[in-house]
């Protein structure tokens, strides 16, 4: 009865887990800026040059510019009212997984049941990923301060299709635009 609870307890965990492997939304704003008055955006130098590959670059700034497109804003050549910083962060993580297997019970026939010495043995598996996060900021073009940030943060599949890496940065961007503007309180 107490291994099969164990087990369980074991395979509620792992769902908790893979429930976590999700995409993980936040952000960040200074409390006085006037986010009324930005109207028109252009990328930072460094946003161009992003230093992943040229594709996935493409596709997140595509996914910006639709985000702030519906947003009302306007794609300007120079003298944007803010600048759009992208950054991305990638971490290599290593969960570990033990699993105990053996022991058991003992007893029998006019004995009593408990607990003995069974062998057992522990097993440790380990499971290597990496989690990818987008940053995008804005920054007053004006005061070169940033206002707003926002990031998303989820496992990143190496194997994925072409299409589906286009789903997943389309909808991270669309993720953290929901973050924006701040709903001040």
């Amino acid at each position: 009865m107490i291994i099969l609870m164990k087990q369980v307890i074991t395979l509620f965990l792992i769902l908790a887990f893979a429930a976590c492997g999700s995409l993980k939304v936040s952000y960040d704003y200074d409390k006085q800026a006037d986010f009324s008055k930005y109207k028109t955006y252009k990328f930072s130098e460094e946003s161009l040059k992003l230093p992943i590959q040229q594709l996935n670059r493409d596709r997140i700034i595509t996914a910006v510019e639709s985000e702030l497109a519906a947003k009302g804003f306007t794609k300007a050549e120079s003298n944007a009212d803010m600048l759009v910083d992208l950054n991305v962060k990638a971490e290599q993580r290593t969960e570990a997984t033990a699993t105990n297997t053996g022991g058991g019970m003992y007893g029998g026939y006019g004995m009593r049941y408990g607990y003995g010495g069974g062998y057992s043995t522990t097993q440790i598996s380990y499971d290597q990923y990496i989690d990818g996060t987008l940053f995008i900021s804005f920054v007053d073009n004006a005061s070169q301060k940033i206002t707003w940030q926002g990031r998303a943060t989820r496992t990143i599949d190496e194997n994925a299709s072409a299409e589906k890496r286009e789903k997943n940065i389309n909808y991270a961007v669309k993720e953290i635009f929901t973050k924006y503007p701040p709903i001040k309180k």
